[in-house]
């Protein structure tokens, strides 16, 4: 639905926000969301008035439903927009800038609220939303700081078709990862992380028990689990690794829907026994590496040892749409919402 809240603005151009109106049980439908009309506002003193242009829509956003997020107020996310009006000397017109006051079509930023976008030849502005953003980056934190994975190593991600999921196995393998084995949802995304992403073999996790599965992907076992799910893969990883092994963890999306607690993992006994390690991490903790993770990953993309792994949503009218198409797993790789004419 659409609402709209009257004030001044930029020749009486019309900007969109969406609000989230309702707490949902379970999955979220489109009725607990609002897209909000209002006059494009003008910036003041010491801000920018940036258009946007690309904007994110990820997992963690139905987890801040639950709470985080305040009712009937525009919703947060990463974006990427250009700066179209400035008073402040700091942000010219015409410059591109990442921030995090998105969901809606324009908004007023200060020079400390957003990051200028460095480009490099043959990049598209895409990329950062997906390998060379917070996607990317929790991919490569997950690798290099807290499983700290070594050549030869044998790797298992779940959700492996997902942003991070396809990130992590792109990563992994020029790293030098040995056997990369992923879990996905359907028999089409199994069929593109082995033919398009890199993964050695995978397996979608709605063919029988995780272990099993698991088992027969990786029957020598694993050294790093990157677990974007949580529940009975977690089991399943924890079993399947070798003494000393390391879990990354990063999300628990089969819970963020279900309003039941999840019964497994069952085997924690098993982290004592072989003397594994699982440690989560928060990527807003890691920021300092954004221009490791630029260095480490644009020349991979400019000799195309590196791919992208994107769904291209367009138009900010679909955002809502691709949120929850997301959250049931119908994108390959990074979720990304387009501004019509955007490059």
């Amino acid at each position: 639905m659409t609402e709209s809240s009257e004030s001044p603005g930029l020749s009486g151009a019309r900007a969109l926000t969406v609000h989230q109106t309702a707490r949902p049980h379970g999955f979220p439908t489109p009725a607990d969301f609002a897209f909000v009309e209002s006059a494009v506002p003008e910036p003041a003193p010491g801000t920018a008035l940036v258009e946007n242009l690309y904007w994110s829509v990820d997992p963690y956003h139905r987890e801040m439903m639950d709470g985080e997020f305040e009712l009937n107020a525009p919703l947060e996310g990463r974006t990427i927009g250009r700066v179209t009006a400035s008073r402040t000397p700091d942000l010219a017109e015409g410059e591109i800038v990442f921030h995090r006051q998105g969901w809606r079509t324009h908004t007023l930023v200060t020079p400390e609220e957003v990051r200028r976008l460095p480009r490099f030849d043959g990049v598209p502005l895409s990329a950062y939303m997906s390998i060379l953003g917070g996607t990317g980056l929790t991919a490569y934190v997950g690798l290099t700081r807290v499983a700290k994975l070594r050549e030869g190593e044998d790797l298992f991600v779940s959700a492996a078709a997902g942003g991070v999921g396809t990130a992590t196995g792109r990563l992994a393998r020029v790293m030098g990862a040995r056997r990369i084995v992923g879990s996905a949802g359907s028999a089409a995304k199994v069929s593109y992380l082995k033919e398009h992403v890199g993964y050695d073999d995978a397996f979608d996790y709605h063919e029988g028990p995780a272990a099993a599965l698991l088992a027969k992907a990786a029957p020598d076992g694993i050294d790093v689990y990157v677990d974007n799910v949580g529940g009975e893969q977690l089991e399943a990883a924890i079993e399947g690794l070798r003494e000393f092994g390391r879990i990354a963890r990063i999300g628990t999306v089969a819970q963020y829907n279900d309003p039941e607690p999840l019964s497994a993992p069952r085997n924690l006994t098993e982290i004592v026994e072989k003397s594994l390690r699982m440690e989560g991490f928060h990527v807003r903790n890691y920021r300092d590496l954004q221009e490791e993770l630029y260095e480490y990953v644009v020349p991979h993309l400019q000799s195309g040892r590196i791919g992208l792994d994107e769904t291209i949503v367009d138009g900010f009218d679909h955002i809502v749409d691709a949120f929850l198409g997301m959250l049931r797993g119908r994108n390959v790789g990074k979720m990304i919402v387009r501004a019509a004419g955007a490059e």
